[in-house]
């Protein structure tokens, strides 16, 4: 049976370690200097305050007066009993410049000799040392005692060790109490920190956070749709190649602002925007995209994910599908005329009445061939000769009479054949909407290619555009018509701008102008 191998440390648990550890030796650190600056501190104070004591014994003036009578010791005893006591020294002896003691805390040990050197002493310096003595290892200072020039004797105050230590360790049990609670806290604060690191890492140890980094990335530029990450400023936090392309973006975009991009107004709005969007058609320069976006929250905004599809090659489709079900529509129509005249052709010869029956028959083919001969006569375009018959065979269905303006000459390759298509498709489209149900309703057209470019102008018999929206009239989403529609227009200007045209609307007259190749132009 394979044993399953543990599963490594997440990467808080691995931080948490890594800070306790870092904390504890920060503060052990800390500590033992504190130490060893508190046991230097302790000997300096001890040695200065031995020192004051030992002067001020030297320069007193009883002191150095009883150094030359004939028994010191009577005088100095009592006199180095009281200094000593009242100063908080261990001992303070004095002696003779042979180091034979006067005075002791021991009296004792008065008349031995001094236990320590007096070399600097004897030549008028005051010296300081660690030495042991009678009362055991002690910091100690002695200094001269003069009577005039002379030196007459010599005095030592010291502290014992002991004392020192004593004194070292009160302060150390202060310090470590201080080390503790420095440690605990550290601990506590670290355990906060890497409780809120797992939480946000998901308790993900390093090697799975960059493996899913990793695969982040790969599906990040593998995925062909527009994904934008925007932070909770409306601030770009990520987009991917497919983003970039979809929005004419460069690589800088990241923690650019979405409503400093340049895009179109509903676009800007559609990313600003704080609740979510399904599904909406979008138009940025060159382009239509389907734009959904859903919030990023966990108790607070953290940020919108925005996907975008790219709809214009199923728009085109979708726009020549249509044109596809109107020819269709419009041949099962011309069919079913085309059966009642022959039933009617078929009745006349059937009576006797040849004349009228052929007087009949012409009359039809007159009127069909002669649109269609102005057509192929005016326009070598292909596409656009076939969009013209299509579109005035579903007008007629629809009652409205489409016609070709008598000036309309267009030659072959001037503009893209898709984008003749959505130009004028559309624009007849709508003009066939306004003016069915018009008096006399007819949709005229004026195709004509002079001066380097191409116009385009759609004139009907319909109530036209108020002066109010002529602005909005080329805006998605705006129509007269059901909601759900309003996208023929939108389409046209943007196909216009993106070939450096104009388009104008004055009433129920709307008028393209586009440069057109120099080269089909000769």
């Amino acid at each position: 049976m394979q044993i399953p191998r543990p599963r490594p440390r997440s990467l808080a648990g691995q931080l948490f370690a890594m800070q306790v550890v870092l904390v504890a030796v920060i503060v052990a650190g800390c500590a033992v200097f504190s130490y060893l600056s508190e046991q230097r501190q302790a000997q300096a104070a001890a040695l200065r305050q031995a020192t004051a004591a030992a002067q001020a014994v030297a320069l007193s003036p009883s002191v150095q007066q009883a150094t030359l009578s004939a028994d010191p010791t009577a005088v100095l005893q009592p006199y180095a009993e009281g200094v000593r006591q009242s100063t908080g020294v261990a001992f303070v002896t004095i002696m003779d410049t042979h180091g034979v003691r006067w005075t002791h805390p021991d009296p004792a040990r008065i008349g031995e000799h001094y236990l320590g050197h007096i070399g600097a002493a004897l030549h008028g310096a005051t010296h300081d040392e660690t030495y042991t003595g009678t009362l055991g290892p002690s910091a100690r200072v002695v200094t001269p005692v003069r009577a005039g020039h002379r030196i007459t004797g010599l005095v030592s105050a010291g502290i014992t060790v002991e004392r020192i230590d004593a004194q070292l360790r009160r302060q150390v049990s202060v310090l470590l109490s201080f080390a503790a609670a420095a440690l605990a806290l550290g601990g506590i604060g670290t355990y906060v920190i890497n409780a809120r690191l797992r939480r946000h890492t998901h308790g993900m140890n390093p090697a799975e956070l960059s493996r899913m980094h990793d695969y982040h990335q790969a599906t990040l530029h593998a995925v062909r749709e527009g994904l934008l990450m925007l932070d909770s400023g409306r601030r770009i936090a990520l987009i991917n190649d497919g983003g970039r392309e979809l929005l004419g973006l460069d690589e800088n975009a990241v923690g650019r602002s979405a409503a400093d991009l340049g895009l179109p107004a509903p676009l800007a709005g559609a990313l600003l925007s704080d609740g979510p969007r399904v599904d909406e058609v979008h138009l940025t320069s060159d382009r239509v995209v389907v734009l959904n976006s859903r919030r990023v929250s966990s108790g607070e905004h953290r940020g919108t994910v925005v996907t975008l599809r790219d709809h214009t090659e199923l728009q085109a489709l979708s726009g020549e599908l249509d044109s596809e079900r109107g020819f269709s529509r419009a041949l099962r129509a011309q069919a079913h005329e085309a059966a009642n005249r022959l039933h009617t052709v078929v009745s006349l010869i059937e009576l006797g009445r040849v004349t009228e029956a052929v007087e009949f028959a012409t009359a039809e083919l007159e009127l069909a061939q002669t649109l269609t001969d102005h057509v192929v006569g005016a326009v070598d375009e292909p596409v656009l000769a076939a969009l013209l018959l299509g579109k005035a065979a579903q007008a007629n269905e629809r009652g409205v009479e489409l016609v070709l303006a008598e000036d309309s000459v267009i030659d072959e390759g001037l503009l893209p054949a898709r984008d003749l298509v959505t130009i004028l498709g559309n624009l007849i489209d709508n003009a066939v909407d306004a003016a069915q149900g018009s008096e006399d309703a007819r949709v005229t057209v004026t195709v004509r290619a002079a001066g380097g470019e191409l116009l385009i102008r759609v004139h009907d018999t319909g109530p036209g555009v108020g002066a109010d929206d002529t602005d909005d009239v080329f805006r998605l989403g705006w129509s007269t018509k059901s909601t759900g529609r309003g996208l023929g227009l939108a389409l046209v200007r943007q196909t216009v701008l993106g070939g450096g045209g104009t388009v104008t609307v004055s009433g129920a007259e709307f008028v393209v102008r586009l440069p057109v190749r120099q080269e089909a132009t000769a």
